[in-house]
């Protein structure tokens, strides 16, 4: 089975690497290979290779500064998609593409399913959203991951920032009104084979029923200032010195913290479906927390 990668050097992208590799043959391409902004080049790399399943790792995920460049994050996070999903259904192709909280406003007051009505507040959300829609549109074989608050060892990250701050502070701020399920880029990666594995041993008439939109993330829920806590408190249990203790973490309200681009109040999401679906079980959110503290403390 032919599987082409792009996005192979961002969070997912590098966890995926590993994951897909015993699936088949992996092509992967990063922006240098694959530039998303360049349409036709984008093109030409997807009908070369001729793929069965085509997993779109990459995005335009700076949601402040899109603001700023919204033509930027357009031609990355929709045009380009438009075009894979155009290739993927004239291939007969799966397509893998890893959406956002961000396509909801945050007002509903408990977790958001799948079939909850869209309402981004930003730049990031819109084009993700109308990335979402051009698949659909298209009529090619998805499987579209919405998930939030995504870590990863590689590159910056929430977690490593907090315990590096946390370190060279004596005070450290946090907002406690935003509420999310942290999300690791290793437990997407995974997630996304197993539904891989689990459509190549199906019937081919059951495989098309699995397309859709699915809420990739985690069980539980938290803030900013919790998963903040939740780290430097476990980092102190490992004996860890830090200038701010979790204890003194200051919870302050969104208000306090502005920045370019609107965040969801409630980004809180639930994989029932995709549990049901592909027959998983998901962990807690801190299940992965705890392992990453670990890999970054080297304890």
């Amino acid at each position: 089975m032919k599987i082409l990668l792009l996005g192979a050097n961002g969070q997912v992208g590098w966890e995926l690497q590993r994951s897909l590799a015993p699936l088949g043959d992996v092509k992967v391409c990063d922006r240098s290979s694959a530039n998303l902004e360049s349409l036709d080049a984008l093109r030409n790399v997807v009908r070369e290779y001729g793929p069965a399943i085509i997993v779109n790792a990459a995005a335009y995920t700076a949601v402040d500064k899109a603001e700023s460049e919204p033509a930027k994050a357009k031609a990355i996070n929709t045009d380009a998609v438009v075009v894979l999903a155009d290739e993927a259904k004239r291939l007969n192709a799966w397509l893998i593409h890893y959406s956002t909280d961000y396509v909801f406003d945050g007002s509903k007051p408990g977790s958001y399913v799948e079939s909850d009505e869209t309402n981004p507040q930003s730049v990031y959300g819109q084009t993700k959203l109308d990335g979402e829609e051009a698949i659909r549109q298209s009529g090619c074989r998805h499987l579209i991951f919405r998930t939030s608050w995504v870590y990863a060892l590689r590159g910056a990250n929430f977690a490593k920032t907090m315990i590096r701050l946390a370190k060279e502070r004596d005070g450290l701020k946090v907002v406690a009104d935003q509420f999310g399920v942290p999300t690791s880029a290793s437990l997407i990666a995974d997630v996304t084979a197993l539904c891989l594995y689990n459509i190549e041993l199906r019937e081919d008439a059951s495989r098309d029923s699995l397309s859709g939109v699915y809420n990739l993330v985690p069980h539980g829920e938290t803030t900013w200032h919790g998963f903040a806590s939740y780290v430097i408190g476990n980092g102190q249990e490992r004996g860890e010195s830090f200038q701010v203790p979790a204890e003194n973490i200051q919870a302050i309200t969104t208000a306090e913290f502005p920045v370019p681009a609107k965040r969801p109040a409630n980004s809180r999401l639930i994989p029932a479906k995709l549990e049901k679906q592909f027959g998983l079980s998901l962990p807690l959110w801190q299940v992965h927390v705890d392992k990453l503290i670990t890999e970054i403390l080297g304890q």
